[in-house]
């Protein structure tokens, strides 16, 4: 099958699972076991927090490691806002309308401890205006949080702009960095960021492994969401995955490079270029700065049960909306763009991988000019 959904799950970078596989067979004993294998496993996870810590300019004692961006932003959330020491007048949060769903989920569960929810809209590009943050931004303020890279249309909001406004706020900003990690710069630092989410399997590494990145983490009273043993800082208990450590690892050295060649061929441009010139109807949703393996198209006059019916075994394709039932709701994201349920009902994402090919590409033109309307 040709695959279109790098943007849900990348697939298994080849480098990744020769690492994967000797870090099974040789890194097996528990990280924080005193004899010898103990000690190596946990040498080893050591330097791959060392390196991920370099790549975002934190120190290794800021870096703990998850089961991936959902866990990551659970802690982010409720080991920072729900502890002993938070001030409980600082009861505000403030999300963008295009986070990923599990930041609503969160949201809903910090309803129920007594926060309240401020929900920020996008420009019509799918952007969010720091001046939307900032007229958000009250005394009781706790929490900012805007995703670095939207997941829908590879738009990359301006982090370093809201995350000065929250620091001037003294408020806590979070980011969810689970699409944007290793494929545009990312500084803590310059981004006055207090707390980011990664996700390991949107690089070509293995499911089931994140990270979350907590400024100061040493000096701040976290709660844990995952009790235990006092592993990783004693915020997230349980044996640490230290295979899974170790390709998430490798997936950061070896997916740079990869992406940089995606990059250079220029897949989203000839993808639009050939829609053009078959005569297809079509909108970009975003913006022209959208990161270049993902784009979102909506298709007016494009019949797309014919499109995914004659297709499923050829196109792996994520849509913009679930239009098989009516049951379910548009795609929050393009209805925060202002697209009606049908225009939501006629997109899908599209995202690559650096094995695909430009036949590839025509095959897939070629499908959507035959479900023509």
């Amino acid at each position: 099958m040709i695959y279109l959904d790098s943007a849900a799950s990348h697939p298994l970078l080849p480098e990744v699972k020769v690492a994967l596989i000797d870090a099974f067979d040789n890194c097996y004993a528990n990280s924080a076991s005193g004899h010898l294998l103990g000690e190596v496993a946990l040498k080893k996870v050591d330097e791959v927090r060392e390196e991920f810590a370099d790549i975002i300019g934190a120190y290794p004692s800021e870096i703990i490691f998850t089961s991936g961006a959902t866990e990551s932003n659970n802690i982010a959330f409720k080991s920072l806002l729900l502890n002993s020491s938070h001030p409980k007048e600082k009861n505000h949060i403030v999300i963008s309308a295009i986070e990923h769903k599990c930041i609503f989920a969160i949201c809903e569960y910090m309803k129920l401890q007594g926060f309240e929810i401020s929900i920020v809209m996008p420009n019509g590009e799918g952007i969010i205006d720091p001046k939307s943050i900032k007229e958000a931004i009250r005394p009781s303020t706790a929490l900012v949080s805007v995703m670095h890279v939207n997941n829908e249309l590879g738009t990359i909001n301006p982090i370093t702009e809201i995350g000065q406004i929250c620091f001037e706020n003294k408020v806590l900003f979070h980011s969810d960095a689970a699409q944007s990690f290793g494929k545009t710069e990312i500084d803590v630092d310059d981004m006055n960021l207090d707390i980011m989410s990664f996700s390991g399997h949107k690089i070509g590494g293995p499911k089931g492994i994140g990270a979350v990145y907590i400024r100061d983490l040493r000096k701040r009273n976290v709660q844990p969401v995952i009790h235990g043993a006092g592993q990783e800082q004693g915020v997230r208990g349980g044996t640490v995955a230290a295979p899974l450590v170790l390709g998430f690892g490798e997936a950061i050295n070896s997916f740079l490079q990869s992406y940089k060649n995606l990059a250079k061929r220029q897949i989203r441009n000839y993808l639009l270029e050939q829609l053009v010139q078959a005569g297809i109807s079509f909108t970009v949703n975003g913006n022209e700065e959208a990161l270049p393996h993902i784009v979102s198209l909506t298709l007016p006059k494009t019949n797309i049960g014919v499109l995914v019916r004659d297709n499923e075994d050829t196109f792996c394709l994520a849509q913009g909306s679930a239009c098989s039932s009516r049951e379910i709701e548009a795609s929050h994201v393009l209805t925060a763009l202002g697209l009606s349920r049908e225009e939501a009902e006629h997109t899908f994402r599209i995202s690559f991988t650096n094995q695909i090919t430009t036949k590839e590409i025509d095959q897939l033109v070629n499908a959507i000019k035959k479900a023509a309307i």
